[in-house]
């Protein structure tokens, strides 16, 4: 008998413990697609917040419709323009930040809800969205 592929040598986990694993994370995700569709058609019913980089950074570049917040600025008071039951979505550079990481867990901790883009900015442009400046 031939030995498992690197793929079947670990056994898949059962159904169950499939669905609540993915379940878990898309509670806790979405993605630059969603967030396109939602923002473009609606309903748009999240505050998108960008986590990283400097005021300058974001000024000259970033997703249409978001709100800089560094996620170390993160607090009640910074968070007090929204009521306590807005959804949150986070971004960051992408992937090989953590930025967004630490916002959502910030956020989270204050007890807000909260869900993290997957991709960031890196995700939204291979995705063909564009970035835009203020103007």
């Amino acid at each position: 008998m031939a030995s498992p592929s690197p793929v079947t040598a670990i056994p898949a986990a059962d159904p169950d413990v499939a669905v609540r694993h993915f379940t878990g994370l898309l509670a806790l995700e979405t993605d630059c697609w969603d967030v396109h569709e939602s923002m473009t058609n609606g309903p748009h019913d999240f505050v998108l917040l960008q986590t990283n980089a400097s005021p300058a950074s974001f000024a000259a570049e970033h997703i249409d419709g978001a709100v800089h917040l560094h996620h170390a600025e993160i607090s009640d008071e910074t968070l007090g323009r929204w009521p306590t039951d807005t959804l949150f979505v986070v971004y960051c550079a992408g992937p090989h930040c953590n930025a967004a990481d630490r916002a959502a867990l910030k956020i989270a901790e204050l007890g807000r809800p909260v869900k993290k883009m997957i991709g960031g900015k890196t995700g939204w442009l291979d995705e063909g969205f564009e970035l835009v400046a203020d103007r």
